[in-house]
């Protein structure tokens, strides 16, 4: 885990990390300290005190939906490092006149404040998202994506807690007037340091009416449907973790006989769940953007909060009736480890769920309008988070559900909602049964895969020792493949989904199915003429002994009518495995063994002019006699040790 906080050290990276986080502290220093003026100074009653509270949270939101379209147009069109310079030194003078309103007390004065943090971040959101894939190269998105994840939460937990000490402090006003300026400052200092990232479509004509500008942004985003119902996932997790911290006060006071130091107690564990869950993403992947770990984020997601529903109901606390307990009764009562490890793995799982979605979007959204893509998810998260309030109204006042069964009904709509996804973009089932099989039954090691080229047309030619092949290789090589495969292994029940999904080509002899023969042919020929990366088993079946088959000539051919470069791979260490057929038909015998070694490797691409079938063949043969002596001799070396 060490090398991703490499780019702590880079000023690519660094001064843009430390820019987000000191604002992200100083938006929740100011909000949190302002509730607890208003519910404990200002407001004569406490329903006064609860309209207060939620009027701030709504004029914080309200900016989102105003400025975001505005925002992500200028984030596009102008120096992005220039723009965060400008929003800091905003923020500068915005904690001045917070400073004001705070010793004059004027309650109007500080909501406008509030307006105007919110307008600040709604500007700068575009900008910390869409600056990223021009500082880091995409081997390091993963990693980015997750530090600012992390460090976002890590913000808002310690300004949630810092404003709520220092509106209780005796001296209130003078120390967050202190805090407020220094870290505002602190992040326009920080901002200087960020190297320039250039206007990618200075030909934009900015417009500024919000709601033409909202309606165009949203309708922009929904033409590229994968990234759009990854905007949706992403609102969806905020409007899952809205609901979950909305609650807990209550829930601590209401079900668990918990006080303040309760509240923070859980609010800890979930912010640390997250930043955990957001670190923990690029080793998971090993730094891809690795969309098959979503779908285990939505699954521990429902687990975790299904199961806090029975740890609430179960909970017994250890304290005298009509008092309060403190962190330590807390800890000491039944069922209570279990609560707190639910909320933190809520955490962990929210981590795993939006971190490779941010890497996606950013990845997979056109250059030229990434910031407004953003600027979009913006809007949706906004939206999703006032959903959030509706439903805890609708569920929890109007069907007079409890929590902990608000808690279960949300749970089992995420069910829902992944089924939905997942179905709606196949792509995301697929990788996670990629990620799944890599990461139980083989361990995959690489060498070489820098060969394949990174686009235009060419075709990856390996040996077949078994059924998972495609799917082993489709998890290591970042570019999408598409396979020319046996159609006896495409119509393998589960693996026919996965093969369809990926736009596999089925083939078989032209003396079995001349038909079908034919129009793989012709596939294959328009997927290359359209640039498209193939990959062909030229032995045409599993290999039986263990040793190659003889391949066949059908690769001559297709290279004869498109010429492309071919790439030479050998797969190592799958003959054995349960896919394999050795010691009987595959998927007919109990497992030797799990979690095999299994190297993929990849030769330099053989040129179209002069290929051979049988000079293929050698050099795979090659490779794998190579892939063999190095094992040998780790083992041999691993014994002597």
């Amino acid at each position: 885990m060490s090398d991703q906080f490499k780019l702590l050290s880079e000023r690519r990276f660094l001064p843009l990390f430390v820019t987000q986080f000191l604002g992200a502290f100083n938006d929740n220093v100011f909000k949190n300290a302002l509730i607890v003026l208003l519910l404990f100074g200002t407001a004569s009653n406490a329903e006064q005190g609860s309209l207060l509270v939620n009027l701030a949270a709504g004029l914080f939101i309200l900016p989102f939906f105003l400025f975001s379209a505005l925002a992500g147009q200028l984030a596009d069109k102008y120096d992005k490092a220039t723009l965060t310079r400008g929003v800091k030194a905003a923020e500068l003078m915005i904690m001045a006149l917070a400073c004001f309103a705070l010793y004059s007390g004027q309650v109007w004065l500080m909501l406008f404040i509030l307006f105007l943090m919110g307008t600040q971040s709604a500007f700068f959101g575009p900008i910390k998202y869409s600056i990223l894939p021009q500082m880091l190269t995409e081997d390091e998105l993963v990693a980015g994506n997750a530090q600012i994840e992390m460090g976002t939460f890590v913000a808002i937990l310690l300004g949630t807690i810092c404003g709520s000490m220092l509106a209780g402090h005796s001296q209130a006003m003078l120390w967050l007037s202190i805090v407020l300026i220094a870290v505002a400052a602190a992040g326009l200092l920080a901002s200087f340091y960020m190297p320039s990232a250039p206007s990618i479509s200075r030909d934009l004509k900015v417009k500024l009416n919000p709601f033409t500008e909202t309606t165009k942004l949203l309708k922009t985003a929904a033409e590229n449907h994968p990234v759009f119902l990854s905007l949706l996932a992403i609102s969806w997790f905020w409007l899952l973790g809205a609901a979950y911290l909305t609650q807990l006060p209550a829930l601590t006071k209401d079900s668990l006989g918990g006080n303040n130091n309760v509240v923070t107690l859980l609010l800890c564990a979930f912010t640390i769940g997250v930043g955990v869950g957001s670190l923990l993403c690029e080793r998971l992947s090993k730094g891809m953007i690795e969309i098959g770990i979503v779908p285990l984020g939505s699954i521990g997601l429902s687990l975790f909060g299904i199961d806090l529903y029975f740890a609430i109901n179960n909970f017994q606390p250890l304290a005298v009736a009509g008092e309060f307990i403190g962190a330590g009764g807390f800890l000491s009562s039944h069922h209570a480890i279990r609560i707190l490890v639910d909320i933190a793995m809520l955490g962990i799982f929210g981590g795993f769920y939006t971190v490779p979605l941010y890497a996606f979007i950013q990845a997979n959204s056109a250059p030229k309008q990434r910031a407004r893509i953003i600027a979009a998810n913006n809007i949706l998260n906004s939206l999703f988070m006032v959903v959030s309030s509706l439903l805890a109204i609708l569920v929890l006042s109007k069907l007079h559900y409890s929590i902990a069964e608000f808690f279960l009904f949300l749970s089992v709509v995420n069910i829902a909602v992944s089924l939905y996804i997942y179905s709606t973009v196949p792509a995301f089932t697929v990788r996670f049964l990629i990620w799944m099989l890599t990461h139980t039954m083989y361990r995959v090691t690489h060498r070489g895969l820098d060969n394949i080229p990174k686009q235009g047309a060419a075709i990856i030619a390996a040996n077949h020792v078994s059924y998972v092949d495609a799917l082993l290789m489709g998890g290591a090589i970042r570019r999408p493949i598409r396979f020319i495969m046996l159609k006896s292994i495409y119509d393998i029940p589960v693996l026919h989904y996965i093969f369809k999904v990926g736009r596999t080509v089925p083939i078989v002899s032209s003396h079995v199915d001349s038909e079908v023969y034919d129009r793989a042919m012709r596939d294959i020929k328009e997927g290359l003429e359209a640039g498209d990366l193939f990959c062909i088993f030229p032995e045409g079946k599993l290999t039986t002994t263990g040793e190659m088959n003889e391949f066949k000539a059908g690769i001559e051919r297709i290279i004869a009518e498109t010429p492309v470069p071919v790439v030479p791979v050998a797969l190592a260490g799958l003959w054995g495995s349960f896919f394999s057929h050795r010691g009987g038909p595959a998927l007919s015998k109990l497992p030797r063994r799990f979690y095999s070694k299994v190297e993929i490797v990849a030769e330099t691409p053989m040129a179209a002019e002069g290929f051979s079938v049988q000079e293929l063949q050698y050099s795979i043969a090659e490779m794998l006699q190579q892939s063999e002596s190095r094992n040998k001799s780790k083992h041999d070396s691993e014994e002597a040790n």
